[in-house]
């Protein structure tokens, strides 16, 4: 509800709509693709894409690129579970503003995460160790929220942009480590 304000709702549509395909390539890309591979390959485009959005690369919003930013944030979530990265280093990009970023990025989240699991569960089933582990984790959502809440409110825009630069670079690096199976 405290997002809500904020929420570029045209852009959402148009991730929306772009998730739409992207989600059953995802799925296919999970089903039929060597994962550590797709991992490898993609933690070296997030980890390349926010070196040149800290060397000041930008693009302009339009249009066509929600629908692509959609369509692989779809993708990327039905395949890895990592919607976010797409986004981020988009609006990033795109020099969105944080209040904008985030309120959007959340309401998609809701939308995404809600669809993906559906066909994570139809397609590629799930276990009990799954369930429980989630159910285990929602009091930390909780608590991220709260003090998201605070953090959110104490940090300038050039901060934030920071922190978005960090954790893409943890993010990519992560998934970069994960992929190559070094723990």
């Amino acid at each position: 509800m405290k997002i809500r304000k904020d929420i570029d709702y045209g852009i959402l549509r148009r991730f929306v709509a772009g998730s739409v395909f992207g989600l059953p390539i995802g799925i296919l890309s999970f089903l039929l693709i060597d994962i550590n591979r797709l991992k490898l390959g993609i933690s070296l485009i997030i980890i390349v894409l926010t070196i040149l959005l800290i060397l000041k690369f930008r693009m302009n919003q339009n249009k066509k690129r929600d629908l692509i930013v959609g369509g692989l944030s779809g993708s990327l979530t039905t395949s890895i579970g990592m919607p976010g990265p797409p986004l981020l280093l988009y609006f990033s990009g795109t020099g969105t503003q944080k209040e904008k970023l985030r309120s959007t990025t959340l309401a998609f989240y809701l939308f995404i995460y809600f669809v993906s699991l559906i066909i994570q569960v139809t397609f590629a089933r799930t276990s009990k160790t799954i369930w429980v582990s989630s159910l285990w984790a929602l009091p930390l959502v909780f608590v991220g929220l709260f003090l998201g809440q605070i953090l959110f409110k104490l940090i300038n825009q050039t901060v934030f942009r920071i922190f978005t630069y960090i954790i893409l670079l943890f993010t990519g690096i992560y998934l970069l480590i994960d992929s190559l199976g070094i723990w």
